[in-house]
């Protein structure tokens, strides 16, 4: 079963980051398919990333590789419990190790530093971040907003306890 997503502070932090991430992916992936030169606000390290072997994996666009990432860890905001924070930190610690390959690239291979790329990676770092902090903070915490929730008389029955009957008087 599948449990909607709380929204709290965290998770709406995410959020943000990755629309941002998904945002800068989607850029980076219409310039390569459009064959267009990236705006870059200094040099032309964009273009020479672009234009570097290094910019697609097996024919594929790194950028289109980011857009399928961020669109992933949107989704796993969508769901609560261990299994969907442990997605996270997968899903946002494969990317921080990519983006940290990306740079190491654009560093000492392609010697050019893309600001896009780097914003990314920025990005990334965060999710990454904040994942791996919601995945290790103790379960009583996670939930103390839950407890605060009240709770019908339905939800009561359905766990198995009953409520005795109000009393009566005429």
């Amino acid at each position: 079963m599948i449990r909607r997503a709380e929204t709290g502070p965290r998770t709406i932090v995410m959020a943000v980051l990755a629309l941002a991430g998904l945002g800068i992916s989607a850029y980076l992936t219409s310039v390569h398919y459009a064959d267009a030169a990236p705006v870059c606000a200094v040099g032309h390290g964009c273009q020479t990333v672009q234009d570097s072997k290094y910019a697609e994996m097996a024919g594929i666009p790194v950028a289109l590789i980011g857009l399928a990432g961020y669109v992933a860890i949107l989704a796993s905001l969508l769901v609560r419990g261990d299994n969907a924070r442990l997605l996270r930190v997968a899903l946002t610690g494969f990317g921080f190790a990519f983006s940290v390959y990306l740079t190491y690239l654009e560093l000492f291979r392609i010697e050019a530093i893309c600001q896009w790329c780097v914003g990314s990676a920025v990005v990334m770092t965060g999710l990454f971040a904040l994942a791996v902090f919601d995945f290790l903070q103790p379960r009583s915490e996670r939930y103390s907003s839950l407890a605060e929730t009240p709770v019908s008389s339905d939800t009561t029955a359905a766990a198995g306890r009953t409520r005795a009957p109000a009393s009566t008087s005429r």
